[in-house]
């Protein structure tokens, strides 16, 4: 199986997309936000599950090397995003800092799954 680092990321990320649909209320919880942003952000935490689902599959599905890379260029860029967009949503420095660490982080491996298996594929 060609890109396994690339395809078992995107397996994970798309467990986590299940979690954010069955459980939208982590997001706000973990954003410690006002009650009155719990609605907008289970909201956000349900459109983050459907595009991580859509983007994991074509991760773990895709039979062409050009598919998976695609997926993984996007799943960095989304958590790029993401990192812009929810360090902002806080005044807590030790939040925006966990923000950054997971969303950073998990777009770093991303990354570096796909160096590793672009230069096996050659």
């Amino acid at each position: 199986m060609s890109y396994p680092l690339s395809r078992l990321l995107s397996a994970a990320t798309a467990a986590y997309g299940g979690y954010a649909l069955a459980q939208p209320a982590h997001l706000w919880q973990a954003l410690r936000a006002d009650r009155k942003d719990r609605e907008g952000l289970e909201l956000l935490a349900r459109t983050y599950g459907i595009r991580d689902l859509a983007i994991s599959a074509a991760g773990v599905l895709g039979r062409r090397p050009a598919t998976i890379r695609t997926a993984m260029l996007l799943r960095v860029a989304m958590d790029l995003g993401d990192a812009a967009l929810l360090a902002t949503r806080t005044e807590d420095e030790e939040v925006r800092t966990k923000v950054l660490a997971v969303t950073l982080g998990w777009a770093g491996l991303n990354a570096l799954a796909l160096a590793v298996d672009s230069v096996r594929e050659r």
